[in-house]
This record gives structure tokens, sequence and C-alpha cells, in this order.
């Protein structure tokens, strides 16, 4: 009698139809200080995440950034070391965008300097992630002042992106800002909307404009502040604290401009008041003659206030 014999491969999935976990792996262009935020958040939910710097050195810089915030955690009892590990061994990060075929989702992080280097240099990255990931990955600008329909616009697949804000400067927002293009497709806003919640986060859709929501209100708010003070109606302490106590922020507005970066600020007024040309828009003096000292906050130990190496405010007592 014959043996029979049977291919095993006729009894197994076929890759084809194998279904495909969405969201399994999430790339991030960009990880300085907000892109190592975007990355440890993505990581801490189960995700693997690769991220794309321009060489070793920030590569380095970058693990350790994250890993220092991490080691915050630990130290208040917000994660344990296992955890840790398991966070830290779902990041890699890698040189070429062409490490991110297989993502389901890149976010663009980068950071620039004026505008037109901002729109030029994301387009070519927008140009550059479509070459190397599959017609329906999703990809996304972190960019509140730079919308991304003139982002997508010279893409061939136009309808996978979006603007997709997270709030960096405050770790316990809960929210992140989702905004379509012009030719954003239904179905990648849908899969937006599920990957927010994947992560934990509550979404906020917002009508696609330069500073969403957030960063127009922040940016005023910041802004006016400086005009108070220079008109001497009260002391930079003082003027934080009415902000904290009598409209019960967690932060003042100096506080807050020095966390976020006085650069950063400058860049959102900028751009704000390119696009609209509002004076509430206009940049007080004060901010950029700071900006040119380099006196950008905690990055700088030295913005509205001074600070210690590890980011601790040096609070000066007068008598």
């Amino acid at each position: 009698m014959a043996d029979i014999v049977e291919s095993i491969e006729q009894y197994a999935l076929s890759k084809k139809n194998r279904a495909k976990t969405l969201f399994s792996k999430v790339g991030v262009v960009g990880c300085g200080s907000v892109g190592q935020t975007i990355t440890r958040m993505i990581a801490s939910q189960g995700i693997e995440v690769t991220f794309v710097e321009l060489d070793e050195e920030k590569i380095e810089a970058a693990i350790s950034g994250i890993e220092s915030e991490l080691d915050h955690m630990i130290n208040h009892w917000g994660m344990t070391v296992g955890e840790k590990r398991a966070v830290m061994n779902r990041i890699k990060g890698v040189l070429q965008c062409k490490d991110l075929a297989g993502c389901d989702l890149v976010i663009e992080a980068i950071k620039s300097r004026s505008r037109e280097e901002r729109v030029s240099l994301r387009k070519e990255i927008f140009k550059r992630i479509e070459e190397h990931v599959d017609p329906t990955t999703i990809i996304a600008t972190n960019s509140t002042t730079i919308v991304t329909t003139e982002l997508s616009s010279e893409l061939k697949y136009k309808d996978r992106c979006v603007s997709l804000h997270f709030s960096t400067s405050n770790p316990g927002a809960n929210i992140v800002e989702v905004a379509r293009g012009l030719y954003t497709s239904q179905e990648a806003y849908d899969n937006v909307k599920k990957f927010v919640k994947l992560i934990g986060k509550k979404m906020i859709p917002v009508v696609e404009s330069p500073g969403l929501i957030s960063v127009r209100l922040f940016a005023t708010l910041i802004n006016e502040a400086c005009e108070v003070y220079m008109e001497g109606v009260g002391t930079m302490e003082d003027i934080d604290l009415s902000v904290r106590t009598g409209l019960g922020l967690g932060m003042g507005p100096f506080e807050l401009a020095d966390k976020i970066g006085l650069d950063k600020v400058l860049r959102w007024l900028d751009n704000l008041y390119n696009e609209f040309g509002d004076m509430k828009y206009k940049a007080s003096p004060i901010l950029k003659r700071m900006v040119r000292a380099n006196q950008l906050g905690r990055i700088t130990n030295q913005g509205f206030y001074k600070y210690e190496e590890n980011g601790q405010r040096i609070v000066t007592t007068t008598y």
C-alpha cells in the first residue's frame, strides 16, 4: 500500500488570510524630547516602536532620555523595574526610513527652525516614509502649526495622512488632538481613532487649523503674560501664582514656557502670526530677546527662572 503524503501547508492559514493586528508596530521620525515622550507613551501600551534618528549618537541620547523618564517613574512608584525592561525591549532606534517597513502608523516629530525649513523638511520626510511603507500605513505629523494637507500634498497616497498632536508638555494630559486633512479618508481617520483609544487616550477631534486648540490657547496665554510683565502690572511669580490659583491651571504661563522651551513657543507664535496676521500672535519682545540669548528654559537651565542640572527650579529667597 502506497504511503499517502499530504502537504501540511494546505491546512495552515495563508499569509494572505492571516489576520494582522492593527498597530502592532508604530514608527516615530525624530526622537528629541517630544519624540521620546511619544515613543515611551506608545511602547508603555505594549506596542513595538521603531524611531529614526540622524546618527548613532542621537539614538543613544534618545534611549538614555527614555530610560531616564522610566527611572523617574520607578522612583515615584509609577512603574516596576520589570515593566521598564519590557518597555525598553519594545523600542528600537534606527538610522534609515527603510526600517519603518511593516509599521501601521508613522508619526513625524522632528524639530526645525524657520517655517520654510519646517514645511520643506517635513514634506521630504513624508515622501521618504511613503517609499518604504505600505499604501495603507497612516502617516501623521505631531506638528501643530503646519497643517497636514500642506505636508501631504505631494504624496501618491494623500488620503492616509492626519495630524496627530500629543500634549507632551503636561505628563498627566490624557488627550490627543486629531485633525483630518483635506485628503484624509474616512478609513484612515477611523483607524486613528482606534489607535488613540488603544493607547488609553481621549481623542479631541479638531477641524484642521494651524495651532489646533491647545497651542493657540497656550501661545496666547504665554504671550499675554509677557506683556503684563513688561508693563509692570505684576512680577513673574505673582502672574504665575494668579494663573495657578485663580484659573486652576497646573502651571503658570512662565513656568509652562520654561518647560515647553521658549524657542518652541516663539516658533508657535511666529507661525500663527504668519498664518492669521492677528497682533495677538505677535511675539513679545521679551521672548525674542531671551531666545537670542539662548535662555530657552529648563533645557538650558535658564529661562524666565533658573534651574539646576536635574531640572529642579532654583528658588531665591529675598528678605
